[in-house]
């Protein structure tokens, strides 16, 4: 049939359906010809009959990630989408959120498509109002007799809410476009039309030209005429949900589409009906695996399922389009679910004919739980053995190490800064130190898991037990330092923990091989998968979202990384610092040779790390002696640039550059001097502008020392040492997953205390409560009984 486009100024145009013979009932009515289908293609036991594409078959992106690189995109609203929840009406929020994104997508340059439905519902709502008006004027004409006619509103008929909806749904969609400056068209298709050629070749032609004057195209089928409905079926015959799913994979596929993306009212595509007890989201699914899935009910509203949109989504796929199937209807990810998917971000099921060598992060999360429940079983023995023999390893197989960390460099060589090549880098000497760690870490472990921590006498014969147990499973991401895998296993395995690891590409191949070591030395007690290298393209932000499988994330790597981690963690605890902004105050006691030797070791020795200084403090009284000129000489011949902090740069005629803010961490040979007028004011700058993680103070007067150290308010507070002990292996915890700056569970450098939490043991002899009210027999005693020096797991 003939369907305009809804602008002034355009002619209508000649249209071809989209649809192909999906239901028995199109069949019945309409048979398919057999000159016009070439084969019947399908996937495990859902068949789809592929017609002649005016393309050869493109390739679909293998990857979330690629998804950002979407040129041209179909975007289909089902029934449940844009209709409210009576059914009759539209959800104005809803669709004003979903304009709004697919204009910003369309003003960034892609070419937006839409396939919607709505008129049906929104024709009800017009012609239920116009029969209540004509009602009670039939009313007002019979209250002479002062009996008013109660009269039932009639059964809608869909056809005609669909002709009294559909140019009302379109002037709506109109008007928002319009609020973005962008033109919007109308194409009405039937099925009536399905076998025309020369209709095909024209809405093909149409939909082009739309696109190229940067005009959003809105399908739909034309429900006002559509044929008559099979008995019983929903909403007596319009084409809905499961006809526009079609319409929808058809279009993506006439018009080489890059991606398509089904809104609908669950989440995604489930492996057992949503609601079950069982049920989990698939992120990711592949042509085959249907046998896997459990079909549930179809939508509240419309003729479809999800396993018509999966029978449409994988015709589509096969024809060279990526399709996503998510929820456009939850009021927290609606806003924003379009733009999230096209951005690349984990939202809904995915659909992609590429499968991966290796196992999913879901399903390296499950393992990762399941070997850590195996890991917090065995015996501290054993658990010290496989740290010891993950020692043994780097030692043995260090020249292995060495390679693969080389070709890492190699790669990085002119992409990284200087400090991060720093931390990229690996030595004989480093590993040394790695074994060396790890071998205090084993002994450490001895007295873990398990370890008693309070013992209580509650009653007679019901004793309570406080006892030590892992976290669960631990997310760790971590930039540039190889270094870090082999601490973390080690800390967890002590702990008892599962771990996935996140390292940073720059350090694939060193940190591929350290993860491959510590697998080997978890076999030896059976549990190799309790640490999970993740090796997917998964995005930082969207491993923060397992939530299900996550009890806490560890970031190591720049302040930027944390933050980000920080930001994008939902429901998951995140330990750690943002910010290394540690201090130095100089008091005006200090010893001259203490304080230049302790500047130049927390400045100069490793200045990219989060522990190294970046602001000192200067007592006002040591300008211009000695002492002050020392450092600064020191500094200079060390290469540090100086940055003047506000009052610093009031006593100097030549002042070096004054400082942007006071609140920066450099992590480069740059630092920050101010002058303060006494501890007390050095303690209130610290407190101002720093991240609580270390601060010194470089005096001779003890008195003086004592007060400081009891009034900063940091993780770590020293008297005359170098900010740089602020570490797990020179705490002689053997290693840190992190330092916490944080004030709850753990703080400062973390090892494996931090890494723990506790569950209370209750023993009893049939005890009831009820025993213990006023008339009961029993009496509460909450005796504390001795805790025993071994441990007892």
């Amino acid at each position: 049939m003939l369907s305009q486009v809804c602008r002034p100024g355009f002619q209508p145009f000649n249209q071809r359906l989209l649809l192909w013979a999906q239901s028995t009932a199109l069949s019945r009515s309409h048979p398919v010809q057999t000159s016009t289908v070439r084969n019947v293609r399908s996937w495990s036991n859902i068949p789809f009959i592929t017609v002649p594409l005016s393309r050869a078959h493109g390739k679909s992106f293998a990857h979330r990630s690629e998804l950002k690189h979407a040129k041209r995109i179909v975007v289909k609203l089902g029934s449940a989408v844009v209709t409210r929840g009576d059914e009759c009406g539209l959800a104005l929020g809803r669709l004003a959120s979903i304009v709004e994104q697919v204009s910003v997508l369309q003003n960034q340059g892609r070419e937006m498509m839409l396939v919607t439905s709505g008129a049906v519902a929104f024709g009800k709502q017009r012609l239920r109002h116009e029969i209540l008006l004509s009602q009670s004027v039939r009313q007002a004409l019979h209250s002479g007799q002062n009996q008013l006619k109660e009269m039932a509103i009639p059964v809608l008929e869909a056809r005609a809410c669909a002709a009294a909806g559909q140019s009302g749904l379109m002037a709506l969609y109109e008007a928002m476009f319009t609020q973005y400056s962008i033109c919007a068209a109308q194409i009405l298709v039937t099925n009536l039309d399905f076998h025309d050629e020369q209709k095909r070749r024209n809405l093909n032609g149409t939909l082009h030209e739309l696109l190229r004057m940067n005009i959003v195209p809105i399908v739909n089928t034309n429900d006002a005429v559509v044929p008559p409905a099979e008995p019983n079926s929903d909403l007596q015959g319009v084409i809905s949900v499961k006809d526009n799913d079609s319409l929808a994979a058809r279009l993506a596929v006439e018009m080489k589409t890059d991606l398509l993306i089904v809104l609908s009212d669950v989440e995604g595509l489930f492996d057992s009906p949503p609601g079950s007890d069982d049920a989990k989201l698939i992120d990711t699914f592949y042509p085959g695996d249907q046998q896997s899935v459990t079909f549930g009910t179809k939508s509240r509203v419309g003729m479809g399922g999800m396993e018509a949109k999966v029978k449409a989504a994988l015709w589509a796929l096969q024809g060279g389009t990526s399709v996503v199937i998510a929820n456009g209807t939850h009021p927290k990810v609606s806003g924003h679910v379009i733009t999230d998917i096209v951005e690349g971000k984990k939202v809904g099921t995915f659909f992609s004919e590429v499968k991966p060598a290796g196992p999913t992060v879901e399903q390296q999360g499950e393992m990762a739980r399941s070997g850590g429940r195996m890991l917090a079983t065995l015996e501290p023995e054993q658990r010290s053995e496989i740290i010891h023999h993950l020692a043994d390893l780097l030692t043995d197989h260090r020249d292995e190490i060495l390679s693969a960390n080389k070709k890492d460099l190699e790669e990085a060589e002119g992409r990284l800064a200087p400090p991060l090549l720093k931390r990229l880098s690996l030595s004989t000497s480093k590993l040394n130190s790695l074994a060396i760690g790890l071998r205090q870490i084993a002994a450490s472990s001895q007295d873990s898991v398990g370890r008693v921590l309070r013992r209580i006498r509650v009653a007679k014969n019901l004793e309570l037990e406080q006892v030590t147990v892992p976290i669960g499973v631990l997310l760790v991401i971590f930039e540039s330092r190889p270094d870090c895998l082999p601490q973390v296993a080690a800390l967890a395995i002590a702990s008892g923990n599962g771990l996935l690891l996140k390292g940073g590409k720059e350090a694939a191949h060193s940190n591929r091989i350290l993860h491959v070591l510590t697998q080997e030395a978890l076999s030896i007690h059976g549990v190799k998968e309790a640490v999970q290298l993740v090796n997917t393209r998964e995005e930082v932000e969207d491993l923060c979202r397992l939530d299900k499988l996550i009890d806490l994330i560890i970031p190591r790597g720049s302040s930027q990384l944390v933050r980000d981690i920080q930001k994008a963690a939902k429901g998951i605890p995140v330990m750690g610092h943002s910010e290394g902004i540690c201090h130095m105050y100089v008091d005006s006691e200090a010893s001259v040779d203490k304080a230049s030797r302790l500047v130049r070791d927390s400045k100069c020795e490793y200045p990219a790390a989060c522990n190294a200084l970046e602001t000192l403090l200067i007592h006002r009284d040591l300008l211009r002696t000695p002492l002050f000129d020392q450092i600064i000489d020191m500094l200079r011949v060390e290469q540090v640039k100086i940055h003047a902090g506000p009052k610093f740069a009031s006593y100097l005629t030549f002042s070096p550059s004054e400082v942007k803010s006071l609140r920066t961490e450099y992590g480069d040979l740059e630092l920050c001097i101010e002058v303060v007028d006494s501890v007390q004011e050095a303690i209130d700058h610290i407190h101002k502008y720093g991240s609580s993680h270390t601060e010194v103070i470089v005096t001779e007067n003890e008195k003086t020392a004592e007060f400081f150290l009891q009034h900063v308010d940091s993780a770590c507070v020293f008297w005359n040492a170098s900010t740089r002990f602020s570490d797990g292996y020179r705490f002689g915890l053997g290693a840190e997953v992190g330092i916490s700056t944080s004030r709850i569970h753990a703080r400062g450098p973390v090892g494996i205390e931090g890494l723990l939490t506790t569950k209370w043991l209750l023993r009893g002899q049939d005890h009831v409560v009820s025993d213990f009210s006023d008339h009961g027999t029993l009496k509460y005693l909450h005796e504390n009984l001795p805790v025993p020096q071994s441990n007892t797991n």
